[in-house]
């Protein structure tokens, strides 16, 4: 158990680094990886993700809600516009094609992800409301995401909103009303859980990296440089943003934790969400897969440069 802890901790502290290497893995050697053929379970192992989040969500994480309403309110609202329209300006400006296109908007219109609370805390933001706007935003996407992806994208190709309402609630919001009850009604199976999940969660994101590069290969070194490019300033356009937003909200130098929060928020999407709705209501273009697994590996980056910058304001 010992050893195993260990090992977790390494995971998790150079989960950044094992994603690139995941990400180069994939991409320079796709015919080693033995699972590569098949991405069916990649929505499940998301689900086992969310799962990990619902353990550390409690109910009194939405006292946020009351406490700071303009900031959580702020950030939800940044997120479900800031990214989506990001995501359509760059859609049109690079002129991406329609695989490409659906991924970078599904990558817009996902919620905050859960590596959003991490960042935040390493860069001595406000962990509480950061959580209380992930949390809000998870619970909104099944309403919000299909919507925003049919206004952007729906005039092209067809999109079975039902469809995908009902597999955001099956891979996101049922593992995580699933870990509530567990964090309530077992709390030393919690507990035990909690050591754990961080490096499970760490080594889930690495697979899907991994294989979703990997089965893409040949079509991403043809289109890498657009296909970065694009990823890397819809992160850091949506980080900027994110900034003005907060900044505009605070009042003193004290809101500057919140401000940090926001900003991580705003800029970090749920590029797992984005790739597995790829996966399951986009097959006819696999290239919707790669923007959100190319995001899972760029952000991680991003996210620890911001973070040792924040951390040091005062």
């Amino acid at each position: 158990m010992k050893i195993f802890k260990i090992i977790s901790q390494v995971v998790v502290k150079y989960m950044a680094i094992l994603i690139v290497a995941g990400a180069v893995f994939g991409l320079f050697f796709p015919k080693m990886n033995i699972v590569i053929n098949n991405t069916s379970w990649i929505p499940y192992l998301l689900g086992v993700i969310m799962y990990g989040m619902g353990l550390s969500v409690k109910l009194i994480d939405f006292k946020e809600l009351i406490i700071k309403p303009k900031f959580v309110i702020a950030g939800v609202l940044a997120q479900f516009i800031i990214m989506p329209l990001l995501a359509w300006a760059l859609v049109s400006l690079f002129n991406l094609p329609m695989g490409l296109a659906i991924g970078v908007v599904l990558l817009g219109a996902s919620p905050g992800g859960t590596a959003s609370n991490v960042i935040t805390y390493l860069s001595k933001g406000d962990v509480a409301l950061s959580v209380a706007i992930t949390s809000c935003t998870t619970f909104l996407a099944p309403f919000a995401t299909p919507f925003l992806v049919n206004l952007i994208i729906g005039q092209k190709i067809d999109i079975n909103l039902i469809a995908m309402f009902i597999s955001v609630i099956k891979i996101v919001i049922l593992p995580i009303i699933l870990g509530i009850l567990t964090h309530m009604f077992l709390p030393k199976l919690t507990k035990t859980l909690k050591e754990i999940f961080p490096s499970i969660s760490a080594l889930t994101i690495i697979i899907i990296v991994t294989v979703i590069v990997g089965i893409n290969s040949q079509k991403i070194l043809s289109n890498l440089s657009v296909i970065f490019l694009v990823v890397i300033l819809h992160n850091i356009l949506g980080l900027i943003f994110g900034y003005f937003v907060g900044k505009t909200l605070a009042k003193d130098t004290k809101d500057m934790d919140k401000v940090k929060a926001i900003t991580i928020e705003v800029g970090m999407q749920n590029s797992g969400l984005a790739t597995s709705l790829a996966l399951l209501h986009f097959a006819a273009y696999p290239l919707a897969t790669v923007p959100g697994a190319l995001f899972s590996v760029w952000h991680n980056i991003s996210g620890g440069i911001l973070a040792s910058i924040f951390s040091r304001m005062k």
